[in-house]
């Protein structure tokens, strides 16, 4: 009851009603992995990651190499290494994914589409974007829409993935964020970037998971190391994994 009166709530400032927002679908058309029954199941919902400042192109040929092998659903990687891995996984189902105004979310709404936009020129599948988390706590809610919209623009049919860092949020901010990143148009909510004070919980999943309804993505990232911890992620709603043990935790 607390939930969807916050919801209702945030929907009010934003001019729209209930019966709006549990109407909506993403943009993108998204088939889910099927339920895992294992370690190896998971591989389908893993981004394989490695976001470390100090990766170098021979770290993003082992990536893709893995991520080919193991039939990741996407790498994660920074911007500067998107066409270096887009040509290496060429005839592969695996994904370049990218991440976008990381690790603060601090940069200004232009300088998000435009490294969007030199993203997807590059090769990129999809955009992992980090939204304006002061902003968002000071209650910009508006602002925080638009730029979340105007990055969706540039993303096209391409997945956009928010993620809200709920380390830095309270629970009514978490809904806030997932509400407005639903209204704004994205495909997917994210719970960490990996940079933050804590990463992924089984009990921040599953609220974002009510939030956002069965239609959207949910992804778990941030301190999962573990077939166990993966799994639970999944139990709890998540669609997609961020992890930089892929290989250890589809091995286990």
């Amino acid at each position: 009851m607390e939930l969807q009166l916050h919801i209702n709530k945030i929907l009010r400032s934003q001019g729209l009603n209930e019966s709006d927002y549990h109407d909506l679908r993403p943009r993108v058309s998204m088939e889910f992995p099927p339920p895992p029954a294992g370690a190896r199941d998971l591989a389908a919902y893993i981004d394989h990651t490695i976001l470390r400042a100090d990766a170098n192109p021979q770290d993003i040929e082992s990536l893709c190499s893995e991520a080919r092998e193991y039939h990741f659903a996407s790498v994660c990687i920074n911007p500067v290494y998107v066409n270096q891995a887009s040509r290496l996984l060429q005839g592969s189902n695996v994904k370049t994914c990218t991440v976008i105004g990381f690790p603060l979310g601090a940069t200004l709404p232009a300088c998000k589409e435009a490294e969007t936009r030199i993203a997807l020129d590059n090769g990129a599948d999809e955009i992992d974007m980090v939204l304006q988390i002061g902003l968002l706590k000071s209650g910009a809610f508006n602002e925080v829409r638009e730029e979340i919209s105007r990055v969706k623009e540039a993303c096209g049919s391409h997945i956009l993935k928010v993620i809200i860092e709920n380390a830095y949020l309270t629970q009514q901010e978490k809904i806030t964020a997932c509400i407005l990143s639903k209204l704004a148009g994205v495909d997917y909510v994210k719970t960490s970037t990996g940079f933050g004070p804590t990463g992924a919980t089984e009990s921040d999943v599953q609220l974002m998971r009510d939030v956002v309804g069965p239609h959207y993505g949910v992804k778990a990232a941030g301190g999962i190391r573990t077939a166990e911890v993966a799994l639970a992620m999944v139990a709890a709603g998540a669609t997609r994994i961020g992890a930089s043990a892929g290989v250890a935790i589809v091995s286990s």
